[in-house]
């Protein structure tokens, strides 16, 4: 059995397909990258590099910290081990929790049972209190503790969540748009096509401005954790003084203002409305222009930079040949006023993107919303050819 805490283990979850891009970010923020899976990475440090992974991480949805690893086949074996683990350390007396189990393939399959087991464990450990609904995903952590018991082949791993609420919630975005695009995509299509701070990026299908606003918040080196509440500033033995220096600095580090125009448009006003006021929660009011017009009247007088945009793929915004004509308008557009810049967009639809005629690429592949989706990239190339 093994449950030192000395260095953390810790594991940033992410969603399907970010994984790679997760990785190379943890590098560029100076986390050791241990192993790279397809639900996330690894990687070792202490409560600083926790702390870091929450305050700094645009594309991770989660990061959690091993507790303990074991085996076990029988009930006997789960409480013996589980009843070791150093619980204390991230509960506090009093403070509810909650316990979520997967089981695969293994003897120990009633996953309400072996919560039951792991609760009272912690219930005699640390005095903490089972909470008795678990937290919808929205909300996850509101519960109290999350704590996260993977079976697998009789293998029992426990980790604790640190985040709290999922990470994609920055706190920016309360008015939303039709279908919108979790943050953590966002970030990832933009460091994805490795888009510089110093070169225009424009969404023509900004919706609620998740694009721009993440794009602001790069280019000003605004960390996306700086404003939130993470579940690990209640574990006692968080170091409350480490916490509030490395936001100290994270915040001195921040840039007056971008550099490079940031532009977001949408034909929906109210959209066009919601995007502004994100912005503005968001702090990056002064950095992106947002303005209500239709696709076909896109343009933007700047050198030539990025349109990263997600537009509507007819899953749930949109019918069938509604949007054929948006895609063929939105081609033509890039290929007229948009000469030498890079594309970049979600598509959940090989017969849309053929309406771009445009020759395109995959970047990665996700989903978004529970639909599969593609991030697709094109290069800048002579005039009058493709964008």
């Amino acid at each position: 059995m093994s449950h030192s805490l000395e260095p953390l283990e810790a594991f940033a979850i992410t969603a399907p397909g970010l994984s790679r891009i997760a990785a190379r970010e943890l590098a560029q923020v100076g986390l050791v990258v241990d192993d790279v899976e397809p639900a996330g990475v690894t990687f070792k440090g202490g409560l600083h590099e926790v702390y870091a992974a929450n305050l700094r991480l645009r594309t991770v949805s989660r990061v959690i910290v091993r507790l303990g690893r074991f085996q076990a086949r029988t009930f006997a074996e789960l409480e013996r081990h589980s009843s070791k683990l150093p619980w204390s350390k991230f509960i506090a007396p009093g403070r509810k929790f909650e316990v979520r189990v997967t089981s695969r393939k293994s003897r120990l399959y009633h996953s309400d049972a072996v919560a039951e087991r792991i609760a009272r464990a912690i219930g005699e450990g640390t005095g903490g209190v089972a909470a008795e609904d678990a937290a919808s995903e929205e909300h996850e952590g509101e519960a109290g503790q999350l704590v996260i018991v993977r079976l697998d082949r009789d293998e029992c791993t426990v980790n604790m969540d640190s985040s709290g609420a999922l990470l994609h919630m920055r706190g920016y975005r309360r008015a939303t748009a039709k279908a919108p695009m979790r943050e953590t995509i966002a970030a990832a299509m933009l460091l994805a096509c490795e888009w510089r701070a110093d070169e225009p990026l424009f969404d023509p299908f900004c919706g609620s401005g998740t694009i721009p606003i993440e794009g602001a918040m790069i280019a000003r080196r605004i960390p996306p954790g700086l404003d939130r509440v993470f579940a690990f500033q209640q574990w006692p033995w968080v170091e409350a003084g480490l916490w509030s220096r490395m936001r100290r600095e994270a915040e001195a580090e921040i840039l007056e203002s971008a550099v490079a125009p940031i532009v977001g448009s949408d034909r929906d006003e109210g959209a066009v409305r919601a995007a502004t006021e994100n912005a503005t929660r968001a702090r990056v009011e002064h950095d992106v222009e947002f303005v209500a017009s239709a696709v076909s009247e896109a343009g933007l007088d700047a050198a030539p930079g990025w349109v990263i945009t997600n537009p509507p793929y007819g899953v749930r915004v949109g019918t069938s040949r509604e949007l054929r004509n948006l895609y063929a308008r939105f081609g033509m557009v890039m290929r007229e006023r948009f000469v030498g810049w890079k594309l970049a967009f979600l598509s959940a639809d090989h017969a849309l993107e053929a309406q771009l005629h445009i020759e395109l690429e995959t970047l990665f592949r996700t989903t978004n919303g529970g639909i599969p989706v593609r991030c697709m990239t094109s290069k800048p190339s002579n005039e009058g050819s493709r964008a």
